[in-house]
């Protein structure tokens, strides 16, 4: 998984790339398949290595492929975030660059062209040029469906996650934009992002949960006791319950024994909250994603429902990624309380 970078550098590709022309030269005869596949027309990399990717880190690597044939691209919406270390969900389809030559935008294959380039914040970092972490968060949360909309622009402005922008920033970018796509979609994002969230589980749980019609939890509330100070996603006071947006990562240690270790620890720490609440409840992002089973615990804890269900804000189909979509988001779960 990345590094949270968000602007101070960018994220390398996770496999070495070779340019097919360097086989001329002495490179590696990329024309080998039983060692080499190809990234894009030109560029490949080594078949086994690609095949240990996990879908983001796929697509990160399409993107530096491009960039080597193509080095004054402009980077953005799902290209420049898994740069930044935005999360993305899925392996996105396309390519994403924008052009000051063009008057529409089209698709080249598996490269989206868009136009609008000089209104947007860009950066140049280590040899590329990238839209920046606010305008790269507005782009996606104009587009994307809104839970993971919500997921981009919490990434945005947390610490926890290395976001290096605000929600104040986020607004007078957005009205000095001249686009009007999706703006009723980034008013509401706007107003519902939050800084205190620390993963993009915790961000799509929280979208639904508010979006379901349940009452709006508290996050990251510390739960004093036993000399430990136990800090929890979600707390409903009105009913006292506790709940955890689950990431496998924050488990695996270097060793089995570490491992093991922060399982027993994880144990423990449930055990001393669950002394402290009425109801307690963990899901991972997989059941946030499906929605339903993230409602029906929900509804299991007694969490009194005090808003309108807006079904139309609970999608997570994204055809902008084909492939399943936020059980691969790019940041991993903290992996400490």
């Amino acid at each position: 998984m990345p590094s949270r970078l968000l602007g101070s550098a960018l994220a390398t590709s996770p496999v070495e790339l070779v340019r097919a022309r360097d086989s001329a030269f002495g490179g590696p005869n990329t024309r080998d398949r039983t060692r080499y596949t190809r990234v894009r027309p030109g560029v490949y990399a080594l078949l086994d290595a690609w095949k240990r990717l996990a879908p983001w880190e796929r697509y990160l690597a399409r993107v530096h492929a491009y960039s080597l044939i193509a080095p004054s691209a402009v980077f953005a919406y799902e290209s420049a975030a898994v740069l930044l270390g935005l999360p993305i969900f899925g392996e996105p389809r396309d390519v994403h660059v924008f052009s000051a030559e063009r008057s529409a935008s089209r698709r080249l294959s598996d490269v989206c062209v868009h136009t609008g380039a000089d209104e947007r914040e860009t950066l140049d970092v280590s040899g590329l040029r990238v839209t920046s972490v606010a305008a790269t968060a507005l782009d996606l949360m104009r587009v994307l469906p809104p839970l993971y909309g919500l997921a981009v622009g919490d990434a945005a402005i947390s610490a926890a996650q290395g976001g290096i922008t605000g929600t104040d920033e986020l607004r007078a970018l957005s009205r000095a934009q001249c686009t009007r796509r999706g703006a009723a979609r980034l008013r509401l994002l706007l107003s519902t992002v939050d800084a205190r969230a620390e993963s993009p589980g915790e961000s799509v749980s929280r979208g639904v949960i508010i979006w379901s019609g349940f009452e709006v939890p508290e996050l990251q509330v510390v739960i004093r006791s036993e000399g430990y100070e136990d800090r929890v996603d979600f707390a409903w006071r009105s009913v006292r319950a506790l709940a955890e947006s689950d990431g496998y990562g924050k488990y695996l240690g270097e060793t089995p024994e570490e491992t093991v270790e922060r399982v027993i620890a994880e144990k423990r720490r449930e055990d001393r909250l669950r002394r402290h609440c009425s109801s307690f409840q963990r899901w991972d992002m997989k059941a946030a994603e499906a929605i339903t089973p993230l409602v029906e615990r929900l509804e299991r804890m007694n969490i009194p429902r005090t808003g309108t269900r807006r079904p139309i804000l609970l999608s997570t189909v994204n055809p902008r990624s084909p492939t399943p979509a936020a059980r691969q988001a790019s940041h991993v779960e903290p992996t400490s309380r």
